[in-house]
C-alpha cells in the first residue's frame, strides 16, 4: 500500500517557484514557514528531488514549532547529492533515505551507506528515473503511511502527471517574478474539463500570505 502523499510548496501569484537563476528563499513569510514545518511534523516522511538538494541544501527537519522530524527522502536517480548535504552531515544521514535508479554508482551508493544513509535502488521508469510506484511501494513497506512532497517542480508535476497525489497545500505568496521556474510543468491536459480540481478546500491567511488546502480530484 502506497503512502497518502501531500504536496506542499510556496509559489508566487503568477505561479513560479522560483526566479530563473533558480533563488527561492524565501519566497514566502515567517508565519507559512511555521505552517510549513507543522505540516512536516504531522507525516511519517518528507521527500524532495535531488535539484531541490542541490540549489536550496534544505535540513527538512521540524525547528519551527514542537514536533518530531520526519523521515527524510531524496529522490536521486543518478546519485549526485554531495557528502556534505544537510540532509547526510552531523549525523543526519541515518535518517535519510536515497532513491536511486538500480545500478547507479555502486561506489556511490557504497559511500552513502558507510555514512549511515540507506540507499534504495529501484527500477528505472519510462523517462529513466526511478519509478515512482516502485518507490511508493518500497516506502509503503518500510511503513510510510503519510508522505509530504515540498518539490522541486520536476518531482511535483510527476506525480501529478502519474495521478499519485492525495491532497495539496499551497503557500501562494504576494509577490510576482515574471519568467521563472514554474510551480507545475506540463501535464498533458487539453481542456478545461480535465483540469486537476481541489475538494474540501480551505483558505487561510497567514501573515501576508495564503494558504490554500484542499483534497485533489485527479481525475480518471
Amino acid at each position: 500500500m502506497r503512502p497518502q502523499i501531500t504536496l506542499s510548496y510556496a509559489q508566487t501569484l503568477d505561479g513560479r517557484l522560483a526566479t530563473r537563476s533558480g533563488s527561492s528563499q524565501w519566497i514566502s513569510g515567517p508565519e507559512s514557514l511555521r505552517f510549513a514545518h507543522a505540516l512536516r511534523a504531522r507525516h511519517d516522511a518528507i521527500m524532495v528531488g535531488i535539484g531541490t538538494v542541490l540549489a536550496d541544501d534544505p535540513r527538512l527537519t521540524v525547528r519551527l514549532v514542537p514536533g518530531r522530524d520526519p523521515l527524510r527522502i531524496v529522490l536521486d536517480s543518478t546519485l549526485r547529492i554531495p557528502r556534505e548535504a544537510a540532509v547526510l552531515r552531523d549525523g543526519a544521514a541515518r535518517g535519510t533515505i536515497v532513491a536511486c535508479v538500480a545500478g547507479a554508482a555502486p561506489e556511490r551508493q557504497a559511500a552513502l551507506a558507510a555514512l549511515g544513509a540507506t540507499v534504495l535502488a529501484l527500477p528505472p521508469g519510462p523517462e529513466g528515473g526511478v519509478e515512482l510506484t516502485a518507490l511508493l511501494a518500497a516506502l509503503g513497506a518500510r511503513g510510510v503511511r503519510t508522505l509530504m512532497v515540498e518539490g522541486g517542480a520536476r518531482l511535483i508535476t510527476a506525480l501529478l502527471r502519474a495521478r499519485l497525489a492525495d491532497r495539496l497545500a499551497v503557500c501562494v505568496a504576494p509577490k510576482i517574478l515574471g519568467e521563472g521556474i514554474n510551480a507545475v510543468g506540463e501535464l498533458g491536459l487539453t481542456r478545461l474539463a480535465d483540469a486537476y480540481t481541489l475538494q474540501d478546500v480551505t483558505v487561510t491567511l497567514l501573515g501576508a500570505d495564503v494558504i490554500v488546502e484542499g483534497r485533489l480530484d485527479l481525475g480518471a
